[in-house]
């Protein structure tokens, strides 16, 4: 019987690798040090459950094995202030946040791996010689990068019908009173920190103002100013509006 993950996008050589344990319609997999480890060295492993045709789920996220989407559900958090992430987990720094949710993000980082999206370390800076934060940048592959980008909408109901809008439209850059510049995220994939996923520890899931701690980051003009992204009047739904969040590829990796 052919295995779920025979539908699944075809592996490029890059980290983190996967050890999986296949069981009939559902597939445990446990996450340690920066990559997935067979599940009996993890006492909480999450679940991957096979749902209808291409799509399954982990935890609160789905995600569709043929597509490589990524859905989650999500709140409006802020209609006014400065903002510092698109989405944080509820848990995480919410004052800063357009986005909360529910999901936990091991679960949002499980489906990327599962999908073959490689991390780019592109917008993590190198230490420098006392453990800090140097002013270079790893040297990341031209392939790695393009299979790393990602684009980003939310879909949610208004007067009886479906909305749905890219969350650069949602961003508006004070300064230039015009929205985030149409453009694409990039999935990171947090860090690994004396052996815990940063991203559970902190919340950040997906950040404007660019962290290593969160598992995207948005890839514009300004990502590294933090007093000049808010809410756009009129295009963000009305607080705690529930939404779902949907992460398609940029591009999809080529066929060997």
């Amino acid at each position: 019987m052919p295995s779920i993950f025979s539908a699944f996008p075809p592996r490029m050589n890059t980290k983190p690798q996967l050890t999986l344990i296949l069981r009939p319609l559902i597939l445990t997999v446990s996450i340690a040090t920066g990559t997935l480890t067979a599940a009996e060295e993890e006492p909480q492993k999450p679940s991957v459950e096979k749902l209808d045709g291409n799509l399954c789920r982990v935890g609160q996220v789905t995600f569709d094995t043929k597509t490589r989407e990524i859905r989650f559900p999500a709140k409006v958090n802020m209609i006014e202030g400065l903002l510092e992430y698109l989405v944080v987990t509820e848990a995480g720094k919410v004052h800063e946040s357009l986005l909360s949710s529910t999901i936990t993000p091991t679960d949002l980082n499980l489906a990327f791996t599962l999908l073959r999206y490689p991390p780019s370390k592109e917008l993590t800076p190198l230490p420098n010689d006392t453990g800090g934060a140097s002013n270079n940048y790893p040297d990341v592959p031209a392939d790695i990068k393009a299979a790393a980008r990602v684009n980003i909408e939310v879909e949610w109901q208004e007067a009886g019908k479906i909305r749905r809008l890219s969350v650069n439209d949602m961003i508006r850059h004070n300064d230039k009173n015009t929205a985030m510049p149409a453009g694409t995220w990039i999935y990171g994939g947090s860090e690994v920190f004396e052996g815990k996923f940063v991203a559970d520890s902190t919340g950040d899931l997906i950040a404007i103002f660019v962290n290593s701690a969160a598992i995207l980051n948005a890839f514009t003009v300004d990502n590294r100013d933090d007093k000049v992204w808010t809410p756009y009047p009129k295009r963000v739904p009305a607080l705690a509006t529930s939404v779902t969040v949907i992460i398609t590829p940029h591009q999809n990796p080529a066929k060997p």
